[in-house]
C-alpha cells in the first residue's frame, strides 16, 4: 500500500506491525478508512488503517455551518459533507459512512451515534471550545479522537463577556427596547425614563472570574483595563498566571461572597451542573450581578428566577441557556432584569473564520495522522518525542504481541509489567504512548477489541488487566531515550515453557539496533533476532546441524526464512534458536520440526 507518512507524527491507530518511514502501516496513530485484513493465527477479521491512495479520500460530515475558509481546507484533503439539522436519527444514519464528524454545539454526539458508526469514525471535531454535547466516554472506548479549536474565539467570547458586563450595568437592553416601544406607541411617545435606567458604575467594584481558562483570562485583563479589581477561582490555575495580569486566585465561597459582579467561565462537567444554585446564591452579596457566556447548564435557571424575585440578584446577562433556544414563556428570558443574547459568544466575522480553520486543520491533522495540539481524550505527546520514541513505539507493541502468543490459552492475562531501561531521569522519559502500545499489543491478538492511544488504558481497566511501570535507571549516556523494554506477564501458563523467567513470569524483552525493534531476550535466553515477519522459537539440545535441519524442511516447504538466532544456557546444553520467516508455515511443517529428535518445544508467533 502506497503512503505519505507525515513527519514526526507516526500511526497510533493502524494495527498493521512492519515499521517503515513512508508506511502508514507503521506506528498505530493514522486514523483514515478501516479495512479489514485476514488474521493468519485466528479466524478473526483485523482492522488496519491506510493512507488514501489515488481516490480514497475520507469522507467528513460537517452538521452545522462551518466558516467557507475552513470548508476549503477540508476539501483540499477529503470528500466533505455538509448536511445540516440532522434528527439523531438522520445522524446515527448517515454516520456509518464518515470517518470525521464536525459539530458546533447544536449537534449532540452521543453513546449512541459512535456505536452506529461500526469502529468508522475516528475523529470528533468541535469548532468551539465546550464539548458537553460530545460523549468524550463513549468516543474514548470507541477509539476516537476529540479535538477542539479552543483559541480561534477566546478574544471573541471574551469581548462579548465585557458587552454584556458593561451593558447589564448601564441598562443599555432595556432603555433601547423602552424607546423603541416608545416611539411605536402613539400616547408614549417621547417619554425619556432617564429615572428609571440610572447604572452603576465599573470602577472599583469587585468582578468574580469564575474559570480562569483562556476565556476567563481575557476577560480579567480587559476588566482590569476597566478599572474593576478582580478575583478569580478556578482549581485548575497556576496562581503565577493569575498574580501576572494582577488577578487574585481564591476559594469558591470566597469569590461569590465577595464579588460584586460574577462572571462564568466554567466548562460545564458533572462537578459544575447547576453550581449556581439556591444554596450558593443564598452565599452572594445582595445586588449581585451575574454574566454567563459558558454554558447555561451551569446555573439552575429556576434557581436564578427566585433570586433575581428576592433582589439577592440585581441583574443577569445571559449568553447561554440550558435549553437552546429556551421556551418562549420562560420566565427568565422575560424577567426585566435580565438580558440575554442568542449564544453570541463566539459570532464575530474574524472569530467564525478563524474557528472554522482551525477547526478544519486540527481534523485534517488527526486524519493524517498527527496528535493534534487540542485533543482532549488523549494524552498530549509533542512532535519532537513522537519522532525519538518512533521505533520503541513499535517496539512496544511488538513485544506485548509477543508476550500475550506466549501465553496457554490466551485470555487469562491479568498482570503485566513493563520494565523501562535507560539513562535518563524519570521526568525527561514519556511512557504513555510506549504503554498504549504495549496495551494494544497484549490485547488485539485475544480479542476482537480495537485498541489505540485513545482507549488503550480504558480497554486495560475494562479487561481487567493491570499494568504496572516499573524504571531502571543505567549509568551512561542519555542520547538514546531506551536501551530495553521489557515485557512480563505474571500468574499464567505458557505455551513455551522456555519463556518462563527464574521469577516465574513470561519474559520478552527487546530493543532498538539501528532504528530496527529487535528481540533480545526470551525467559532465560539471550536471543537477538529482527521484529520483522514471523518468528518461530525453538528450543532444543544444542547440538551441530540443527539450523541446516530446520532451514531445511522451511526450504522445502517455500517458506522464506530472513534471520535465524540461537541463544544457549552453555555449549551442549539447551539452546533457544529464534527464527524469521515471512509467512506462516504450514501445519505439517511446524509438525515435522516439532518431530526433530532434539527439538524440546517449539511455537510459532505471528508479528
Amino acid at each position: 500500500m502506497a503512503a505519505s507518512a507525515s513527519s514526526a507524527s507516526s500511526s497510533l491507530l493502524s494495527s498493521r506491525s512492519p515499521l517503515k518511514l513512508n508506511s502508514l502501516s507503521s506506528l498505530s496513530w493514522k486514523l483514515p478508512v478501516s479495512v479489514s485484513l485476514p488474521r493468519h493465527h485466528h479466524n478473526q477479521r483485523r482492522r488496519a488503517f491506510v493512507v488514501f491512495a489515488m481516490d480514497a479520500k475520507p469522507t467528513v460530515l460537517v452538521a452545522e455551518k462551518l466558516g467557507e475558509a475552513g470548508l476549503d481546507l477540508l476539501k483540499e484533503f477529503a470528500n466533505v459533507d455538509c448536511s445540516y439539522n440532522l434528527s439523531p436519527e438522520e445522524l446515527c444514519t448517515k454516520i456509518s459512512l464518515c470517518d470525521a464528524i464536525i459539530v458546533r454545539s447544536g449537534t449532540k454526539v452521543s453513546r449512541e451515534v459512535f456505536e452506529s458508526s461500526g469502529g468508522r469514525l475516528k475523529v470528533v471535531g468541535r469548532a468551539g471550545v465546550g464539548i458537553d454535547n460530545v460523549d468524550l466516554g463513549a468516543a474514548t472506548e470507541h477509539g476516537c479522537l476529540v479535538v477542539n479549536a479552543p483559541t480561534a474565539n477566546t478574544v471573541a467570547a471574551a469581548e462579548h463577556g465585557i458587552a454584556l458586563l458593561t451593558a447589564m450595568a448601564r441598562n443599555v437592553a432595556q432603555a433601547d427596547a423602552s424607546i423603541k416601544a416608545a416611539h411605536e406607541n402613539v400616547i408614549d411617545a417621547g417619554k425619556w425614563q432617564r429615572n428609571k435606567y440610572v447604572g452603576v458604575s465599573l470602577v472599583g467594584k469587585t468582578l468574580a472570574v469564575m474559570g480562569f481558562g483562556k476565556v476567563g483570562t481575557e476577560v480579567a485583563r480587559r476588566a482590569k483595563g476597566l478599572g474593576m479589581h478582580v478575583i478569580a477561582h478556578d482549581p485548575y490555575a497556576p496562581a503565577d498566571r493569575a498574580h501576572a495580569i494582577g488577578v487574585d486566585l481564591v476559594s469558591f465561597d470566597e469569590a461569590i461572597a465577595t464579588a460584586d459582579f460574577i462572571s462564568l467561565h466554567m466548562p460545564l462537567t458533572p462537578a459544575t451542573n447547576k453550581i449556581l444554585n439556591d444554596e450558593n446564591f443564598a452565599k452572594m452579596k445582595k445586588g449581585v450581578r451575574i454574566v454567563n457566556v459558558a454554558r447555561g447548564g451551569v446555573i439552575d435557571e429556576d434557581a436564578l428566577v427566585r433570586a433575581l424575585d428576592a433582589g439577592i440578584v440585581a441583574q443577569a446577562a445571559l449568553d447561554v441557556f440550558t435549553v437552546e433556544p429556551p421556551p418562549k414563556d420562560s420566565k427568565l428570558i422575560q424577567h426585566e432584569n435580565v438580558t440575554v443574547t442568542p449564544h453570541l459568544g463566539a459570532s464575530t466575522m474574524e472569530a467564525q473564520e478563524g474557528v472554522a480553520i482551525e477547526i478544519a486543520e486540527a481534523v485534517v491533522g488527526a486524519l493524517k495522522g498527527e496528535l493534534a495540539a487540542t485533543a482532549v481524550n488523549a494524552p498530549m505527546v509533542p512532535a519532537e518525542v513522537l519522532t525519538e520514541l518512533k521505533p520503541y513505539v513499535t517496539l512496544s507493541e511488538k513485544l506485548g504481541r509477543l508476550a500475550v502468543q506466549l501465553v496457554a490459552g490466551g485470555s487469562g492475562v491479568k498482570s503485566v509489567k513493563v520494565t523501562y531501561a535507560s539513562a535518563r531521569a524519570p521526568d525527561d522519559l514519556d511512557t504513555r504512548l510506549l504503554r498504549a502500545m504495549v496495551t494494544k499489543g497484549l490485547i488485539e491478538p485475544i480479542s476482537s477489541v480495537f485498541v489505540n492511544l485513545v482507549n488503550a488504558d480504558f480497554t486495560a481497566k475494562q479487561r481487567g488487566v493491570r499494568i504496572s511501570e516499573e524504571r531502571v535507571i543505567l549509568d551512561g549516556s542519555p542520547e538514546s531515550p531506551l536501551e530495553t523494554i521489557q515485557v512480563q506477564i505474571a500468574n499464567v501458563e505458557s505455551r513455551f515453557a522456555s519463556a518462563i523467567s527464574e521469577s516465574g513470569e513470561i519474559t520478552v524483552e527487546g530493543k532498538v539496533k539501528d532504528g530496527v525493534p529487535h528481540l533480545t531476550k526470551v525467559g532465560a535466553f539471550e536471543v537477538d533476532v529482527s521484529l520483522e515477519g514471523n518468528i518461530i522459537l525453538c528450543r532444543q539440545v544444542d547440538q551441530p546441524g540443527m539450523i541446516g535441519t530446520v532451514g531445511s524442511i522451511l526450504g522445502e516447504e517455500n517458506v522464506n526464512v530472513s534471520f535465524m538466532s540461537v541463544g544457549r544456557i552453555a555449549p551442549r546444553k539447551q539452546a533457544v534458536m529464534a527464527i524469521g520467516v515471512d509467512e506462516q508455515p504450514s501445519k505439517s511443517a511446524l509438525k515435522r520440526i516439532g518431530d526433530i529428535p532434539a527439538v524440546e518445544e517449539f511455537v510459532f508467533l505471528a508479528l
